[in-house]
């Protein structure tokens, strides 16, 4: 595919935001058409700003997964929180998705006393339409538009499919006349390294959801290309107490065998090419409170 003539080219930024679980990785996947950001049941799985890339017509958007905005308790929740503002501040376009399922509960009436202060256009995406009755959803609609003067209200499964192309189509409209900002083929800005660690903190999640608590952490330590185009990975889990520890490992190393096969699998795809990946898991007490874990992450240290 050629770029398009320059006089034509569209490129911004879209923010993704919302509360927790209403469907924000499984969306910016589905609109990029190949998997930039992990998608847990678990919430809080989206720690930094991971950007998408999609292609719609003459124009580039590049989405941006804020993580989901909640009332923060501890440091790592309040960096998160200040990291979707941020994310949200920056772009072109803001997008609200809202699980319909859940309507406007305590969450989303959070996030919608504070959209007015942030200037851009705003849309308005209604998520997971398949799972409720149509009159409940025009009204859920009616309610929202009447908080926040919307720009469109899109309705959709992002799980199923069902409105992505319009939305796309949409959102391509509505980015600022200007060069691609990426070249055409990359999907994400997040490095190889930093994807191959998300997704094997998201095969960690699906197995140990209930057992763990969502301060581990993933981080890719080696990257190597070998000779025959294969890549040898070695990665460390960190979690903050031992008895985290046996969990993640299992009984006689099955747990961590069978994340590390799932997570390999999905590696090899992201990176085109055969992977050879070694995980290793530690200990590091109030790895939370430590400026440096935070800056891998991408986020700011929350002082106080």
């Amino acid at each position: 595919m050629e770029q398009p003539e320059a006089t034509n080219m569209k490129a911004g930024f879209v923010a993704l935001i919302g509360a927790p679980n209403a469907g924000k990785s499984t969306l910016l996947n589905s609109l990029v058409g190949s998997k930039v950001s992990i998608v847990s049941r678990k919430v809080q799985t989206t720690r930094a700003l991971v950007r998408g890339i999609a292609i719609e017509g003459d124009a580039q958007i590049v989405f941006v997964d804020t993580p989901g905005i909640f009332k923060p308790k501890r440091r790592l929740d309040r960096a998160m929180v200040t990291s979707a503002w941020g994310g949200a501040g920056d772009a072109d376009v803001i997008a609200l998705l809202l699980d319909v399922r859940k309507g406007v509960d305590e969450e989303a009436e959070a996030i919608l006393e504070k959209l007015p202060d942030l200037k851009q256009p705003k849309v308005l995406i209604l998520n997971k339409i398949d799972l409720i009755e149509r009159s409940k959803l025009l009204d859920i609609a009616a309610k929202l538009n009447e908080k926040v003067p919307f720009l469109h209200t899109f309705m959709i499964s992002a799980l199923k499919g069902d409105g992505i192309e319009k939305l796309k189509r949409q959102l391509a409209e509505l980015m600022p006349e200007g060069h691609w900002l990426y070249p055409e083929d990359q999907i994400s800005d997040a490095p190889l390294r930093m994807l191959a660690a998300e997704i094997t903190r998201e095969k960690i999640y699906e197995r140990l959801h209930e057992e763990l608590p969502y301060q581990s952490t993933v981080e890719t330590d080696q990257w190597q290309q070998r000779p025959d185009g294969s890549v040898r990975i070695e990665q460390t889990v960190f979690v903050e107490r031992d008895s985290q520890r046996k969990i993640v490992l299992g009984k006689g190393g099955q747990t961590i065998k069978a994340i590390g096969q799932a997570a390999r699998k999905e590696i090899s795809e992201v990176a085109e090419a055969p992977v050879h990946l070694f995980i290793f898991v530690k200990v590091r007490e109030n790895w939370s409170d430590d400026p440096e874990r935070y800056r891998e992450m991408g986020l700011e240290f929350p002082r106080g």
